[in-house]
């Protein structure tokens, strides 16, 4: 099958790294720049439904996943089980992870993008509909199944949106595409901070409990079935032309000259990149940590208000998605992607410290103005990593980078979730907070330290049929060329 992110001429890796990897040495320019005649490429409308269906997509599942853990004091007490098995009905996303990351990678490699939506559509299907016969209190067991089902979705979606982007969308767009990709998986999450309070209100009667559950797990299946159906009609692999000149390089790779264990290899020694993988888990983490215990920050300090800690979420997240299209749109038009990331990291960890000593004020409207801050800029970052990497690894597989980079979040997102669960039962909600705050500065200095080295941007301007040569820097926000096909798009 014809890979469709790998060039095996890349001009920024040094000669010794081409003999070592097997990839040979580029043409030159008299200047000593290298030298790749323009391609013909293409931009097609259709490429917008694309990014529509996969947004559904990561909208139902990341849904899911929080629908149990923002009203957690209610599942408690329906199915007779502690706070801690209910947090795991959402943590069993970051563990199924882990160990199917590379399993999946290497699929998406050999199968396709659209394969790889096709299988994780249906497996948030099959573990929604298990769902649905769970809405008793003898029936724990059986929703863990469902939902671990559901996860394994998870693990086909969550690199997707840089690959997408990547495959449709031309350089002047790839980036805000990228966040528009990673906007349907916060929409999902913001639902799934907002409807299941409504859905299931805090009622003693246990039938009528079970009532509300039963129905929430009916609309969640049937949503999810619709959109597998959906996946599987419309979504095509990718566009008959290259959207810009750097996947028009990818695409002369044969598959002879692809090795998804060298490409492995090449990504974990690149430093700048698994500097990377680590500073985006620690903030990532930090996120889902919140997201997971959010109900119970809330309810500890203001009791009875399970609906209010869903609106809050609910601001985070729609907070998080403004900042994801305007990080986005941002680093298209200034190509500053290590600036930018540093810049979003730092106020991260402002925000964070803020939203920590203003939550036990006692005044609401002060948790929601906080709680958006932070918002913007801790779920604005997701994009932003993903763009990044593909800028550190290029030409390497998008959905490999970013399968890393999850990989690290989930790891991370398991462990300050546990911990922060446990410090805030011992020594309370702020102290619990703090230890997030702590690790987030932990990456903000260690982003600080990242090399920028823009290799896809690069290639683009080898290309650059005004100048046939490439630029000495595209991390200054200097504007990058443009091929004339997409100049006329």
């Amino acid at each position: 099958m014809e890979r469709g992110n790998q060039v095996g001429n890349y001009h920024q890796l040094k000669v010794e790294e081409d003999e070592q990897d097997g990839l040979s040495t580029v043409p030159s320019a008299p200047d000593g720049s290298p030298l790749f005649p323009p391609m013909e490429t293409r931009l097609y409308k259709r490429r917008w439904l694309m990014l529509f269906v996969f947004g559904t997509f990561s909208m139902s599942n990341a849904f899911m996943w929080l629908q149990y853990s923002i009203i957690s004091n209610i599942f408690v007490r329906f199915y007779g089980v502690n706070a801690i098995c209910v947090d795991w009905l959402s943590m069993i996303y970051f563990l199924t992870y882990i160990p199917l990351i590379l399993p999946v990678t290497w699929f998406l490699d050999n199968r396709g993008l659209r394969d790889v939506l096709v299988a994780g559509s249906a497996f948030n299907c099959i573990g929604a509909w298990i769902k649905t016969s769970t809405a008793r209190p003898d029936m724990f067991a059986v929703t863990f199944l469902g939902q671990f089902v559901c996860s394994v979705g998870t693990v086909f979606l969550l690199g997707i949106p840089s690959r997408l982007a990547s495959l449709w969308f031309g350089q002047q767009e790839v980036s805000t595409a990228c966040s528009i990709g990673v906007l349907g998986n916060q929409v999902g999450i913001a639902i799934g901070f907002l409807l299941p309070p409504i859905l299931v209100p805090n009622v003693d009667d246990v039938e009528e409990l079970a009532y509300h559950i039963g129905l929430m797990f009916y609309i969640t299946a049937g949503v999810a079935t619709l959109i597998f159906v959906l996946v599987v009609i419309v979504f095509q692999e990718k566009p008959e032309l290259p959207p810009s000149q750097a996947q028009a390089q990818a695409r002369s790779l044969s598959p002879d000259q692809y090795s998804y264990k060298a490409s492995i290899g090449r990504l974990l020694c690149n430093k700048s990149f698994m500097l990377l993988v680590l500073t985006y888990g620690l903030n990532v983490g930090c996120f889902y940590a919140v997201s997971t215990l959010l109900n119970r920050m809330i309810t500890e300090q203001y009791p009875g208000e399970e609906v209010n800690a869903g609106r809050i979420g609910l601001t985070i997240v729609i907070a998080g998605m403004v900042g994801s299209l305007i990080c986005g749109i941002w680093m298209d038009k200034t190509k500053t992607y290590k600036q930018t990331t540093f810049a979003v990291y730092l106020l991260t960890f402002i925000g964070m410290l803020v939203y920590s000593f203003t939550l036990n004020l006692g005044q609401m409207w002060v948790v929601f103005l906080t709680a958006a801050i932070l918002g913007f800029f801790m779920t604005g970052y997701l994009p932003l990593g993903f763009e990044f990497a593909v800028e550190l690894t290029y030409p390497e597989s998008e959905g490999t980078s970013s399968g890393l980079l999850n990989c690290s979040a989930q790891l991370f997102g398991i462990i300050f979730t546990i911990s922060q669960g446990k410090i805030m039962d011992k020594w309370g909600t702020l102290a619990g907070n703090i230890f997030l705050c702590f690790f987030l500065l932990i990456g903000t200095i260690l982003t600080g330290f990242i090399k920028s080295d823009l290799r896809r941007q690069n290639a683009n301007a080898s290309c650059d049929p005004q100048t046939g040569s490439k630029k000495s820097s595209l991390d200054d926000g200097v504007d990058h060329p443009t091929t004339p096909k997409e100049a006329r798009l």
